[in-house]
């Protein structure tokens, strides 16, 4: 709101900051956004009830068998948790988080020692890939037809508005032959600087209770409750929907336009089908839905924001200032870093998308930097900082009852790392 009222003109005949009031409240309740919020709300509370099912934790417990050091755990928790995280960042967080809280309970009963706060770490490197994923906030948006024009509608001119494509695909960003180049030597790189790092850490005996993340309930029922309790009934459903799922969206995978709707209703089916009853589905939503709290308030907060910048001007003054200083080799670069300086103020990637995209989009139309480039830029800066930023970490930290300022140490050397293959790959493709 300062910044609207320092830098840009009063509309005719209006207040100047009755005006600026105005036009956060507009942008609050944007219908297309809150859209938005709803869809990312989903993919984090479908990704943790995924986790929270019986086959996903008996998954967990047969891998931590695997572990004897803190070595072989650092490698076990990080490489599984990027690959999950790939796929869903919201499923990937508390599938990192109990995988380590589970390796420190299997070095307690197995009575040998390890570096926990390392392996901490480990479970939450996902959130430094997650914007480059299927779940990407970014590409998942701008995969939708229709987003791009939404979100430019009364900022650029006719001719910016011109340029835009009616949507661009997953092949364009996030299984485009760069990213998933960039993915591959993370994968790599990731794992292979935490073994090294555990061959330096001391280790020590732990010393935590059993941590149950399942959500059996023992109880008598009776009636028609009798429905809910059915271990048959659930996953008969979630294979309607799976079947349902074939048939609407065939078309979108073969063309690798991959949507938010597309990737909440698969994970709605497929956390029916693992839980298999009602009841257990239900309580594993009242254990995850805790995590979205933020996320309902924040989101429209960011919406106001967005709505101060495009309805102020700010937009356009923003991106102008970055076409003067920036080349279209150099766009990207600034992208980044300016990327993760926002998310450090706003750590959600849906929000930052809100807020940061049409300044991103407005600028490459500009210089003629092709937008999955620029849109990819944007997500590898928001997510990088995630590793000195430890917002999305409060999960885990609870869940593996570490402190920030333990994991944070090793986090930060990870970021470093990422920074370095990130902005080598922007620079190279």
């Amino acid at each position: 709101m300062a910044l609207a009222l320092c830098f840009t003109n009063a509309p005719a005949d209006q207040n100047h900051f009755l005006a600026i009031l105005s036009f956060w409240e507009n942008g609050i309740w944007n219908n297309a956004l809150l859209v938005f919020a709803y869809q990312m709300m989903l993919i984090l509370v479908l990704g943790h009830i995924l986790v929270l099912s019986k086959p996903m934790s008996k998954a967990i417990e047969k891998l931590t068998n695997l572990v004897s050091n803190t070595s072989n755990a650092v490698l076990l928790v990080s490489i599984t948790t990027l690959l999950v995280s790939f796929f869903n960042w919201g499923l990937g967080l508390i599938f990192g988080a109990i995988m380590a809280r589970k390796v420190a309970e299997a070095a307690q009963l197995r009575n040998f020692s390890i570096n926990y706060p390392l392996v901490g770490a480990s479970g939450y490197v996902g959130l430094m890939i997650w914007h480059g994923g299927i779940s990407g906030s970014a590409p998942l948006k701008v995969a939708e037809a229709g987003h791009l024009a939404s979100l430019m509608s009364g900022i650029s001119d006719p001719t910016i508005q011109a340029q835009l494509p009616t949507a661009i695909s997953f092949s364009e960003t996030v299984f485009s032959v760069p990213n998933l180049l960039l993915f591959g030597v993370l994968l790599v790189l990731i794992p292979g600087f935490l073994y090294l790092l555990s061959k330096r850490v001391s280790v020590s005996k732990i010393n935590l209770p059993i941590y149950n993340n399942t959500t059996e309930e023992k109880q008598t029922v009776i009636g028609a409750d009798r429905l809910d309790h059915s271990k048959y009934l659930g996953a008969i459903f979630g294979i309607l929907i799976l079947i349902a799922f074939a048939y609407q969206y065939a078309g979108n995978l073969t063309e690798l336009a991959i949507t938010p709707n597309l990737l909440n209703f698969f994970m709605l089916g497929l956390g029916l089908l693992l839980h298999g009853s009602f009841a257990s589905f239900l309580r594993a939503l009242q254990e995850a839905i805790s995590g979205a709290a933020g996320i309902l308030i924040q989101f429209p907060l960011y919406f106001g924001i967005m709505g101060i910048m495009r309805d102020s001007g700010m937009v356009v003054q923003i991106s102008d200032f970055f076409v003067s200083i920036a080349t279209p080799l150099t766009l990207p670069i600034f992208t980044f870093f300016s990327a993760g300086l926002v998310n450090v103020f706003v750590p959600s990637g849906g929000g930052q998308w809100a807020v940061q995209g049409p300044i991103v989009v407005e600028s490459a139309l500009k210089l003629g930097v092709p937008l999955p480039k620029a849109i990819m830029a944007l997500a590898y800066g928001d997510q990088i900082t995630n590793m000195l930023q430890p917002f999305w970490a409060l999960p885990l930290l609870a869940i593996t009852r570490l402190k920030a300022k333990e994991i944070l140490p090793y986090t930060v050397l990870i970021m470093i790392l990422g920074a370095i293959v990130f902005l080598s790959g922007l620079l190279i493709f």
